[in-house]
């Protein structure tokens, strides 16, 4: 179908209060059959598109995130009598963090700056000293470096729950309205990121597990339904980390059920890497994302589609 009316794409990456009655109005006047009835069902699963990570004065913002989201939201549109489900993943966090600066001191009592990178060997030297769970945190810096293959990184604050940075980009929450009053389905929410001592990237499991923590697990429940749809979409920031993992998460866990693996396709100009000053996020990405493909994962673009 057309961009419904209450669409404006210059929206796109402005901060404005959602409006909801327009976009379920709008929603429940188009005759698509509910997707109850579909038989072929069909997932988007959207990553953290929220403000921090798009909005211009986004707390770590992804160069080229508002274009991603356009796409995104006309991506939706387009597909609105073929897409059966919605699935949005909220980074969530709060002050004290294991990639926050507030865990971590220097020998003079200066807190690191964001970017910084943390090793094992920065903590075995006391270069860095953890203020929370010392000996959980020098433990997990090795078990990145052995098990995830990466360092620990010191993010700039983001996401923080109760503050605007946390929402979905507004135009994006109006086309998830418009789609679950068109289609009959609420929306699925998963909350990600809140447990202080590791990383959660993936929406589907932290860096590390935590096993005194019900969400510090693999979430196969959440697996074993994305399975059951026949195709499943997959759109967000930031390429190289939050969708890379979350894709990662998905090939682990279906590796030898080629297909299913087949259900799953990224939309490639639907998400864009961080930008860092020496390290070349997007090459890295596209490197995983290529060896997932030579393994069954499909590559697409907005521009097709759904069959």
């Amino acid at each position: 179908m057309n961009n419904p009316s209450f669409y404006d794409p210059n929206k796109v990456g402005e901060l404005y209060a959602p409006n909801i009655l327009n976009a379920v109005r709008a929603g429940a006047a188009v005759d698509v059959t509910p997707s109850s009835m579909a038989q072929v069902r069909t997932m988007l699963l959207l990553v953290d598109c929220q403000v921090d990570f798009i909005h211009a004065d986004g707390k770590l913002r992804v160069p080229g995130a508002v274009d991603d989201t356009r796409r995104i939201i006309e991506w939706i549109f387009r597909n609105l009598s073929r897409l059966t489900t919605i699935s949005a993943s909220l980074d969530s966090h709060v002050q004290i963090q294991i990639f926050f600066q507030t865990w971590w001191e220097d020998a003079d009592g200066q807190h690191p700056e964001p970017y910084t990178v943390i090793t094992s060997a920065d903590v075995q030297s006391g270069r860095w000293r953890a203020l929370y769970e010392p000996e959980w945190s020098a433990d997990y810096v090795q078990l990145l470096e052995i098990g995830a293959r990466k360092e620990l990184m010191i993010w700039p604050y983001h996401c923080l729950l109760g503050t605007p940075g946390h929402a979905l980009m507004p135009a994006l929450y109006e086309a998830i309205a418009f789609h679950s009053a068109a289609r009959h389905v609420s929306p699925i929410f998963l909350e990600k990121g809140m447990i202080p001592k590791t990383e959660h990237y993936s929406m589907l499991e932290p860096e590390v597990k935590v096993m005194d923590n019900p969400n510090g697990e693999l979430n196969i429940a959440f697996l074993n339904m994305l399975s059951s749809y026949d195709r499943i979409f997959i759109a967000g920031q930031a390429e190289s980390h939050c969708v890379l993992e979350t894709v990662a998460s998905i090939m682990h866990y279906f590796d030898d059920q080629q297909q299913i693996i087949e259900k799953f396709c990224v939309l490639s100009d639907a998400m864009s890497p961080v930008a860092h000053p020496t390290i070349d996020f997007d090459a890295l990405a596209k490197k995983e994302f290529d060896r997932f493909a030579a393994k069954g994962l499909r590559i697409a673009e907005t521009t097709q589609l759904i069959r």
